[in-house]
């Protein structure tokens, strides 16, 4: 193994465990320049291992399935879901995406008077079907293995048979800047499909996404009526977003 090899592995083992690579950090630990970590973040980059940012590099955000995600992150996802209830009416029809943070939102939804909400996620689906007085639909079509998730061309025209007053979802990753972003370019469709036909976007997100980006665009921040984290809404990792969508 030569010594560059040996480097990156070091600086991948370093991403594995803190989630990030900071330049001064990697040289220091290395006993190398700052400039041979920049030369070798580029080169994992360019291999699909990282994701290069400001002042260092971090890990690219990739399919996983259900199960998986829905273990991580679970005090912010509640967090979110409560403060997301306010959003939800009592009747009417409002979509929620596939994604593990709003079927938090739906065990949570309690008693309503005649509400549909439609989903491209069966776990999510079958949650819904025990809440008095809501109607679930589920979207069908071609499975998305990675994700657990319904996609492909019925399922968008599915998805865009019904109006909604709101459509609540998460994504891959948020930037300020690039909006959000999906795992899939069959995922980040799905959502478009569903916000067509919504009247509001709410965005729910937990702060272990923001300043992030995956694989395929989803919604510029322009679009969402709200953006909802565990974060109070003054905390400053969401100074970048202040300005661009309301926080919750």
């Amino acid at each position: 193994m030569t010594e560059s090899e040996r480097r990156r592995e070091q600086l991948l083992a370093i991403l594995e465990r803190d989630n990030v690579v900071r330049l001064t950090e990697a040289a220091a630990a290395l006993d190398v320049s700052v400039m041979t970590v920049r030369r070798d973040l580029a080169d994992l980059e360019g291999e699909g291992l990282l994701r290069r940012v400001r002042g260092g590099a971090i890990s690219v955000i990739g399919p996983r399935p259900f199960g998986e995600r829905q273990s991580e992150h679970s005090r912010a996802k509640e967090i979110i879901a409560e403060k997301a209830l306010a959003l939800v009416p009592r009747f009417g029809s409002i979509a929620f995406d596939a994604s593990t943070t709003v079927i938090t939102l739906a065990e949570r939804l309690g008693p309503r008077s005649g509400l549909t909400v439609a989903t491209n996620s069966y776990p999510t689906y079958a949650v819904l079907k025990a809440a008095p007085g809501v109607t679930p639909i589920l979207i069908g079509g071609e499975t998305e293995e990675s994700t657990d998730t319904f996609v492909g061309p019925l399922a968008v025209q599915a998805a865009e048979s019904l109006r909604y007053l709101r459509f609540f979802a998460s994504a891959s990753a948020i930037d300020s800047g690039y909006g959000t972003t999906e795992v899939s370019l069959a995922e980040a469709q799905m959502k478009r499909a569903f916000f067509r036909v919504a009247k509001e976007l709410v965005l729910c997100i937990d702060s272990s996404k923001l300043q992030q980006q995956s694989t395929a665009a989803s919604f510029e921040l322009s679009r969402a009526a709200v953006l909802i984290t565990e974060l109070a809404p003054a905390d400053p990792r969401l100074d970048e977003f202040r300005d661009v969508v309301e926080l919750r």
